[in-house]
């Protein structure tokens, strides 16, 4: 009976141990069985024949709600004075194999069917995952808005704020540059890059000093080579 009871004993406690190590293992490899961000396809876009104060689209969430707001302002008012439509839109991913410039391209023959409904609009996407900007330019809008300028825009104004982190900051002074320059006035152009400027440094480099000490021993090797012979000469001579 006491055998019976210890066998038992044993099987409880090897039993404890392995839901132990089965609990251990499945919280140390909880997070990596966690589902990946869902990728932005074209059917999250509203839909502009719902809503026509589609301007800006954050769906990347990287906007605050000042700067959603007043983006959507200065595009609507671009649209209002020169008939030109701005439409920007964020995303925080792509399908495997889709880029920028395809869901870009999707999205505003789905939005403007017909060369006649693109002539007008303007198409700016961010990929937020990528890093990657894309645009189109209807034929009518651009005689206001050239490809340089447009490609600018995507690649300069937005991508230069935002290696530093500043999204809003990127997103405004996109909405504000196709302002100036749709509205007819003077292009303010990209933001500048900041370009660090290192003072001049009053201790020797690495490369001087090795310099140095390699002349230092030169000389030395030199005087070592010239005295010992006339030292030993002349206690030989002395001798």
């Amino acid at each position: 009976m006491k055998v019976q009871l210890n066998k038992l004993w044993d099987w409880k406690e090897q039993l404890q141990r392995w839901l132990i190590v089965g609990l251990l293992t499945l919280l140390v490899g909880l997070p990596l069985w966690s589902p990946p961000a869902l990728a932005t396809v074209v059917e999250d876009i509203p839909n502009l024949s719902v809503s026509q104060s589609t301007w800006l689209a954050d769906k990347a969430e990287l906007l605050s709600v000042v700067t959603e707001r007043s983006v959507n302002k200065t595009l609507k008012q671009i649209s209002r004075q020169t008939g030109t439509d701005v439409r920007v839109i964020t995303i925080r991913g792509l399908n495997y194999g889709e880029t920028a410039d395809s869901f870009a391209n999707t999205l505003f023959e789905q939005w403007f069917p017909t060369a006649e409904d693109q002539a007008n609009q303007v198409l700016l996407v961010y990929d937020a995952r990528t890093n990657a900007p894309a645009i189109l330019v209807g034929q009518e809008a651009q005689k206001v808005l050239s490809e340089e300028i447009a490609q600018s825009i995507a690649f300069d104004n937005l991508l230069i704020p935002i290696r530093k982190g500043n999204y809003n900051e990127a997103f405004i002074g996109a909405g504000d540059r196709f302002s100036a320059v749709i509205t007819g006035q003077a292009d303010p152009g990209p933001p500048e890059v900041e370009v660090t400027a290192f003072s001049e440094s009053n201790f020797r480099t690495a490369e001087e000093t090795n310099d140095t000490n390699s002349a230092v021993l030169v000389v030395v090797l030199l005087l070592l080579a010239t005295a010992i012979p006339m030292l030993t000469y002349f206690y030989y001579q002395r001798s």
